[in-house]
């Protein structure tokens, strides 16, 4: 049943009382002496390796969370309380900034909606560069039906004109495992169409760097891939590698994918999303590889079985 993992976004902003004491300490400072780097969806996974990354560099950052609890600590950052439909929230949160990176909102109806809201503050704010992480093969047409979700966003980014970064990040290599069933079988309508799935921390490492240099990266797309392109046969095989049982791949029909998810009760639109993500893959659209991670970050994308020997 899984189509696309991102951080959640736009939800209601948490009361004033939840706020942070390090967020208290900044207020005492004038805006303009907040850091100039916002990074959302630090309490997720992609969000918080880009966090790291950048406190590792010595790079004081804002960090925009819906939960201030649940925020990183990192060394100079500073944790601002925003949702992406909070227009005044987000506007005051991106006040001063002149790089944004925004991670893609959770998996919604209304998700380009709460980009939209969220781009307009950031236009709003001034804000000189966003760097948003959008998905391989974004189109109009495509067949995963939240990439359509994101170009829908990249045309309302490029609209604005604020100056961007598109890193279009194909599935990524730390969910294959979660492919799997409780009976050990991989079931979707996927074929022989192959994946060529990328870690996060490398898709974090591309994104870091284009932060501290967004003029390098100036209104470019990026095609953010691992090193191979497997089949889902082929990524059960490594998987067993790693596994006590043996995993295996059922390519499903189209009937039998939407019946074996109908007991999860989900919205059309979700499984819509969810058998998606496999007949992408039949339809060979995200078999393309790029050398783009490693020409942006000088390192070699691992591959699913360096991945689970880490």
């Amino acid at each position: 049943m899984w189509a696309e993992i991102s951080p959640p976004g736009g939800v209601i902003c948490p009361p004033a009382s939840n706020v942070s004491a390090r967020r208290r300490e900044w207020e005492n400072h004038e805006m303009s002496s907040l850091p100039t780097i916002a990074v959302t969806g630090s309490t997720g996974g992609l969000g918080r390796l880009v966090a790291a990354n950048l406190a590792e560099a010595n790079i004081q950052q804002r960090l925009l969370v819906r939960n201030p609890a649940k925020a990183p600590e990192f060394p100079g950052s500073v944790v601002l309380p925003f949702s992406y439909l909070d227009r005044a929230a987000s506007t005051e949160a991106l006040d001063g900034v002149d790089v944004l990176f925004m991670v893609s909102g959770s998996e919604s109806v209304d998700r380009v909606d709460q980009h939209r809201a969220f781009i307009d503050s950031a236009k709003t704010a001034g804000v000189g560069h966003i760097v948003y992480t959008s998905f391989f093969g974004a189109s109009p047409t495509s067949t995963f039906t939240l990439g359509r979700d994101h170009d829908a966003t990249e045309r309302y980014i490029e609209s604005t004109g604020i100056p961007h970064t598109f890193l279009r990040d194909n599935l990524y290599i730390d969910f294959m495992d979660a492919l799997v069933g409780e009976d050990g079988v991989i079931r979707g309508p996927a074929a022989d169409g192959r994946v060529a799935a990328v870690a996060r921390e490398d898709i974090a490492r591309v994104a870091s760097t284009v932060i501290q240099d967004p003029g390098s990266h100036r209104d470019a797309t990026y095609l953010l891939t691992g090193s191979e392109a497997l089949t889902l046969d082929e990524v059960a095989k490594i998987l067993s590698a790693h596994r006590p049982t043996p995993v295996t791949f059922h390519n499903e029909t189209l009937d039998e994918a939407y019946a074996s998810r109908a007991r999860y009760g989900a919205p059309d639109w979700q499984n819509d999303a969810w058998v998606s993500t496999y007949t992408s893959i039949a339809a060979g659209e995200m078999a393309e590889l790029s050398d783009d991670v490693k020409r942006i970050t000088g390192r070699t994308p691992i591959t699913l079985d360096q991945f689970l020997s880490q």
